[in-house]
Parts: structure tokens; sequence; C-alpha cells
């Protein structure tokens, strides 16, 4: 299915409080039962639930109780298929509409089930479960960025000139998702200090990761990959022929985590993501595998990585002082810009990558919520940003989720809650994007890694600032 694909939405319709016109309330008794029925869903945690009916019987909103417990297990309630595998946990995640598991949303959507898996002894299996999936997928390639099921099947993107294999979907190379098993697999060891899925396999993909971060460095030349599909939307293809590589230390990507090609081929929030992603690999592979000469090839990548950054990655603007590009190119060309779609420059902190306070973050930070962004749209129903993926004046639920999750400020976090509140168009649910002006034109109906994050800051907010939610 394209991603595209847009949607008009049907329901509820009002402003947003963010930075708009004020919403009438809902009450309980107004809002349809959305949610799968309990016998149709594909799996159901008593933790989660438990959380769900916990924030309903606090939190006074009907109609934000309503979204939580609609949006928060909309990853389980859709789009698991835990089963086993050589006798160990076996975690196959689809996006939502798209019938494939996206290394990078797989990651995303179970992320936020991390915090209740020692309450669950079978959503910590179906969290592990994930973690074997990804390990076999890098296995299978590591330049792939979605994998189908069934290893055999052969897909709709099967004429692109690359060398593409049975079982995957896409094979888009993005540095994120090699960063996003990583994390995943960190804090899930972290967490529970369970370390079965890293076995001799796991420490196989980390090695493969290693030296596809190497052969994407470029310095002895373009590596092995190479892409080109026949199309006319130039976001979704690289050049038949690109031009050089300029070896700065970053690694190079062809792919945003947008899945549209990147402009400059040094991508700056996914190189921060692997610094961090490489610094936990270093942990893991020291304190798990004992093997500490692959542990420092870790560090030694990562530190390499993070010179380069200081280096390149940083432009001195007019306005907002020293800040992060999102591209460069190692000789002086660089895009001022940011992306809903995470890693972002935005969501640098929520990633671990960057201290929240960091001076060139947060003027960075300004420039991305800013109209110097040109994916920064304003609205009369909110304001945020968007991505080229969806084009002009679309507002990415994801990104006011992050920008509330990377916000001290009480204001700018109740009225990112109020956005999101505001942008499901009676739907119950979250989108992919929606109109600035007008919720219920949106793209993609069904996309659970935006209705889980959307649940996960609902959930934050809860525990840490529930005031927010009066």
């Amino acid at each position: 299915m394209n991603r595209r694909t847009f949607v008009r939405g049907a329901g509820l319709l009002a402003a947003s409080p963010l930075f708009g016109l004020p919403r009438l309330a809902c009450a309980a008794s107004d809002l349809p039962t959305v949610r799968p029925a309990a016998g149709q869903r594909r799996f159901q945690s008593p933790a989660v639930e438990n959380a769900i009916a916990e924030f309903g019987r606090t939190v006074k909103d009907p109609e934000l109780a309503w979204l939580f417990n609609n949006c928060f297990p909309n990853t389980l309630d859709t789009t698991v298929t835990p089963t086993t595998r050589a006798g160990r946990p076996d975690t196959f995640v689809i996006t939502g509409d798209i019938d494939a598991m996206w290394l990078r949303d797989s990651s995303a959507q179970v992320w936020p089930y991390l915090s209740f898996v020692t309450q669950d002894a079978a959503l910590r299996q179906l969290v592990a479960g994930v973690i074997n999936r990804q390990t076999r997928c890098i296995l299978q390639d590591p330049y792939a960025n979605a994998f189908y099921q069934d290893p055999t099947k052969v897909g709709e993107w099967k004429t692109d000139q690359t060398d593409m294999k049975p079982g995957v979907h896409e094979r888009k190379w993005e540095i994120d998702s090699l960063c996003y098993p990583i994390r995943l697999g960190y804090h899930y060891w972290k967490i529970t200090g369970d370390d079965q899925p890293f076995d001799a396999q796991w420490r196989q993909a980390i090695a493969l990761t290693l030296q596809t971060f190497r052969e994407q460095q470029h310095k002895t030349g373009p590596g092995p990959y190479h892409f080109y599909r026949q199309t006319t939307n130039l976001l979704d293809t690289q050049p038949l022929n690109p031009p050089p590589v300029h070896p700065t230390g970053l690694i190079a990507s062809a792919f945003r985590p947008s899945d549209d090609a990147t402009h400059f081929p040094f991508l700056v929030p996914s190189n921060f993501f692997a610094v961090t992603s490489l610094r936990q690999a270093f942990l893991m592979m020291a304190d798990i595998a004992h093997d500490n000469a692959a542990a420092q090839e870790c560090m030694a990548l990562s530190d390499e990585i993070a010179l380069a950054l200081r280096q390149h990655a940083i432009i001195q603007h007019p306005d907002f002082g020293p800040v992060y590009a999102y591209e460069v190119d190692g000789t002086g060309g660089h895009t001022l810009m940011d992306d809903a779609n995470a890693p972002s420059l935005l969501s640098l902190p929520y990633l671990d990558a960057l201290p929240l306070n960091e001076p060139t973050y947060q003027n960075t930070r300004k420039l991305a919520l800013s109209a110097t962004n040109p994916f920064f749209f304003k609205g009369t129903a909110a304001e945020g940003i968007g991505s080229p993926h969806t084009g002009a004046d679309r507002i990415w639920p994801i990104s006011l989720a992050m920008r509330g999750l990377t916000s001290l400020d009480d204001a700018e976090i109740r009225a990112c809650v109020r956005a999101l509140k505001a942008s499901h168009a009676g739907t119950g649910y979250m989108h992919e994007s929606f109109h600035k002006d007008n919720p219920a034109k949106y793209t993609r109906a069904w996309f659970a890694w935006a209705n889980t994050f959307c649940g996960e800051f609902l959930w934050k907010v809860y525990r840490e600032r529930p005031k927010l939610l009066a």
C-alpha cells in the first residue's frame, strides 16, 4: 500500500487550543467504542490494561481517557504476531496499514511497553521476540529497512535496482534501521536483566552493523549498496549514478527515517543516534558477550562519528546562533530543516543523543519550531512539524508528542496534549499527518507508531505532571 494515500476522516471537528480556538469538551456518552473488543485483539497485557484503567479512573477529561484507551494499546491490539521459533520467542510487528515490519517502527511501537515488562512475563516474551526477529532481519540484509513475515515472499518493489532478496519488503538504506534494534535491546536488557536474546546470532548482527556503518563512511569507495527505483517521485529513489561522497567520518544514509531520499549524504540526527547506539552496543558486547575487541570497535567508531559531528554538523545561523544542520555533505553544503520522523533534530534528547539543556540543541529546537524550518506549519487547527513525505501544510502527531516529550515547560506540554486531542478527527486514533486547518484531512487511518507514541507521551505526562491533563 502506498504510504502517501490520503484518507478523509469523518466525525468530530474542533479547532485546537494549541495556538488556535477553544475546543468544546466531550461527554463520555458522546464517544463511540472504536477499540477492538477483547476477543479481537492480537495480544492483551494485564499490566498495560491496568495502566489504561488507572488513567481512565484518574484523568477527569473523558476524551483524553478515551484517546489513551484507544491509542496506547494499539500496537498490541492490532499489529503483533507473537509466536515461537526453535523454542525462542519470535514476534512479527506490522506498521498498521502496510503488511510489513520496519526495523524502526517495530522498535518504536513496542518501546513504551518496556516499563511494564517486569510486571507481565508474556509481555516481556513478546518484546524479546521482537529483538529476536530483528536480529534475523539484520542478518538477512543489513541494508533493508522493512521485511515480510514470510521469508519467501516477493513484494511490490521487486523491480528496484538493488540487491533485492525474497522476504524483503523494501531495501532503502537508513542508518536508524540498525540503531533502533540496539536501543530496544539495550533498554530491555537493563530493565529485565535478561540476556537470552543476545546470543551468537545477535553478536553476528552487531558485527554486521559495524561492517555496514564502516562501509557507508565511504572511506574506500561507495561500498556495496546501490538503489534505483523507476518512479516520477524523486523522494522515492536515489540517482542512477549518484555523485561520490566526500568522506568525513560520518555515515552516509541514502534515505531518511521518512523513507524519503536524503538531499545531502550525511543525515545529522541519524549520525547522532548512531553515536548513542554504538555506545550501548559497546556495553552489551563487553558485559554480555565479553568480547572486548568488538566492544572497543563499537566505541572507536562512536568516538569517530562524534568528532565528525562536532566538525561538520554545526552551522552558524544569523538569528539562532550555532545550530545543527539536518544534513551535510562534508564540504560546506547543508540543509537547515527538521522532519517529523524520528530520529529528528527535535528528538535527540529523547533518543539520549544529547542533553536537553545542551545550548546548540536548544538553538536548533527553536529553529525547528519556527518558520525558518520549511516543514513547520501553523494553521487554525494546530502548529507543528510535518515532512516532505506528506507535503505542505500537513502536521504529524508524532512531532506534537515529540515536542512535548522534549519540553520542560508546562504551557508547551499542555498545548501539545490539547493539540493531539484535537487532531483525531473523531476517530479516536492518531494519523500519520493532518491538515493544519482541518484534522479530518489526514493520511493513514491505521498507523500504530503514531498511536502508541501518543499514548507514551500521555502516560509520561500523567506520571510526572498530572495537573496538565486537567
